[in-house]
């Protein structure tokens, strides 16, 4: 809310175009093709298929709170992300874009929601695995993919870096509150099975 709040206001954009400067004064054929395809994994047909992938085999190995977590946290977070949208109206930059989007630009779709998706993946690490250096690894693995995720949407100029920024910390606060609800929801079904 106070990035929206303040997008307009100096500092804002002074954040903005020092960020856009930088990453996209390494623009190139070969950077490029690589951007699309980063930015393709943060698209939502690539989420939703992932998503529905994930919760039939989390449905196969019967982990039930597991998969409505990862439905409730992805539809619902997509869902969220445009109502913030139709609430801030924000247009997107007015620089030459190397791909067209439509829609508008606050918070950016592809951050928030490759936080969620990617964030619910590495959550479920957490909750399956015991080992503690394949937890490290998938965290590590997908902090780097979702941070690509929003510095290729920069890169093809189709948002401002405080809409990534934005994005990671609505992606954030709804993950924050799917994880708690999971908490409870599990708590409350060990509860009953005592």
């Amino acid at each position: 809310m106070e990035i929206a709040d303040d997008y307009k206001e100096a500092e804002i954009r002074h954040f903005d175009s020092v960020v856009i400067a930088a990453v996209q004064g390494h623009v190139s054929p070969f950077w490029t093709k690589v951007m699309v395809s980063i930015t393709f994994l943060g698209s939502v047909r690539w989420i939703m298929i992932l998503s529905i992938a994930t919760a039939l085999i989390l449905l196969m190995f019967k982990h039930r709170i597991l998969c409505l977590y990862v439905i409730v946290a992805v539809s619902l977070g997509g869902a969220f992300n445009w109502i913030l949208k139709s609430i801030f109206h924000r247009q997107r930059p007015d620089i030459e874009p190397i791909i067209e989007e439509q829609g508008y630009s606050f918070p950016s779709g592809h951050s928030m929601g490759s936080f969620i998706f990617y964030g619910a993946l590495a959550f479920i690490l957490f909750k399956l695995y015991q080992n503690r250096w394949a937890k490290i690894a998938g965290v590590f693995l997908v902090s780097i993919l979702v941070l690509s995720i929003g510095i290729s949407r920069i890169y093809l100029g189709v948002h401002y870096p405080s809409d990534i920024v934005g994005g990671y910390t609505a992606g954030a606060a709804w993950t924050f509150i799917c994880i708690t609800g999971y908490s409870f929801l599990d708590y409350r079904l060990k509860k009953k099975l005592e």
